[in-house]
Formats: structure tokens, sequence, C-alpha cells
């Protein structure tokens, strides 16, 4: 019997832990969904301090928490945590820290205000996620990152993890959401983000005095193999960037889960769609 193709999807939110939006509701939707046609799946996302924890039942996995991961010379503990959604049988897999995911807000404070260390938070974020499915010992075919705080794992997989035997294979797929953030990320972002395996050159997109969204958003395509719009108010920006890279870019469908099975399929032929 064939394996079932592996899904990885990393999300910048999700129902029921966040409120209802369309980026949330997508990431709760597609994996079962995608689930549902034969696949495998995991799914990471960031444990914002907003999550109800206890009534959520979110509970701390020992064996995968206890790593430390170096952001700007720093020492920060990689705490994972994990639920599940019984009516889907799924599980979610949560990437914690004191420093960065306790505070009581996403990725804004209670007045709507930008976290000031959004872009460590990133950083810390996809390295997290990364490390830790290497500690699952589960190798994905497909990796389908939703949202902006999602925008480091392309990078991360074409250069520091480029050559690891759980990733090298994978195909990677970057949807835009109309969620930018407003604020700038300050000079230093891109030097935080060397790291071994990751060069001045590889991070040169956003090695400016300050980096805003649309930035962030050209870093992501120039290391993907599909980056595609998932929300009809998603501007031009990706397209064209997606064009001047080489990048293939599929444009907005309202029929979102057909879309991206096609697109699964066009990566990993071991998929078969009906």
């Amino acid at each position: 019997m064939r394996e079932p193709v592996k899904v990885l999807f990393i999300v910048q939110e999700l129902m029921p832990y966040l409120p209802e939006t369309v980026v949330s509701r997508v990431c709760r939707e597609l994996p079962q969904y995608v689930q549902e046609q034969g696949c495998e799946i995991r799914i990471f996302m960031p444990c914002y301090g907003v999550i109800n924890e206890r009534r959520n039942q979110l509970h701390e996995v020992q064996r995968l928490s206890g790593m430390n991961l170096i952001i700007d010379d720093s020492d920060h503990p990689l705490i994972i945590k994990v639920a599940s959604l019984p009516s889907a049988r799924m599980q979610v897999y949560f990437i914690d820290n004191d420093d960065y995911f306790r505070r009581r807000g996403t990725t804004v404070d209670t007045d709507g205000k930008e976290f000031g260390d959004n872009d460590d938070r990133m950083i810390f974020f996809a390295r997290g996620v990364l490390e830790t499915i290497k500690k699952l010992r589960w190798t994905p075919d497909i990796i389908h990152c939703h949202g902006w705080m999602t925008a480091l794992i392309p990078l991360y997989m074409r250069t520091a993890y480029r050559d690891d035997p759980f990733f090298q294979d994978a195909k990677v797929l970057y949807s835009v959401y109309n969620n930018a953030f407003t604020s700038q990320f300050g000079k230093e972002f891109a030097k935080h983000l060397i790291t071994k395996g990751v060069s001045a050159a590889d991070v040169k997109t956003v090695k400016t005095a300050k980096v805003d969204y649309d930035a962030v958003t050209r870093l992501a395509i120039e290391h993907v193999d599909v980056v595609d719009a998932a929300d009809a108010k998603v501007s031009d920006m990706p397209a064209t960037a997606a064009a001047a890279c080489g990048v293939r870019f599929a444009p907005y469908a309202e029929d979102y889960k057909r879309k991206y099975m096609q697109l699964y399929a066009e990566l990993c032929p071991a998929i078969e769609l009906d």
C-alpha cells in the first residue's frame, strides 16, 4: 500500500482557538478536507497569549520541548503544546515561549498596536516549527504556509534546512491574505535572520533600513514553489513579485479546497484526484 502524502500546515490563525477571520476559517476547514482526501496532516500555529489553554485543553509535550533557539545572541526556550479537535480527528501543535507569546494579544496588543518584536517572533516561530518537525521524525511532502507570520518558513527551508533529509524533497506553497502588517521592522531584521546555512546574500531583499510587509512577502516568494492569493482582497503585489522571481502564482478561487488539492497534485504526483 502506498504511504499517504504528508501535508504540513503552518498557520498564523486557526479557529476555534482564535476568532473567525478569512485566515482562521480557511486554516480550520482546509486541513480537515485534505485529511478526508487521504492525506496525512500536521498543523502548527503560534501559542498566542489570548488562547484559552484550559478551555481548549492545551498541554505541553515534554519530549518535544526543552530546546533553546538563539535569536540576536539570546537563548529563547522552545515550548511545544498540543491540543485536539475531536470532531475532525486532528491535532494542533503550538509553538510557545514566555518572552514572545505569553502577552495578551496575537500580533497586536489590546489597543490594536502591533508588537515591536513581531520580527523576532516570526523568526522564533519559523525555526521552532522546523526543529519540532525533525523531533517528530515526520517528513512532509508539501509545506503549506498561511499568512505573513509564516513568511520565513520558505527562506529557512531553502537555506538552513536545504540539505536536511527531513525537508530536502518537500514542496513549499505560500498563501497570501489581506492581513498585512502596517509597521516596519528595524534594520537589524536581516541580521537576526542569519544563522547556520543562511547568508547575508540570502536575505538581501530585507537588508534595508526599514522593512515593510511587501519586502517580507517578496522574501517568502523568492523561496517557494508556488504562491497564491488566498483572499479575494489581496493586492497585485504578490503576483508581480512572483513574475519577477519566475515563481508560479495561483490567483484567488472561491472554491479554495479544490484549488489547493489541484495545486498539491501538481506539486506531488502521488496525489490522485477524482
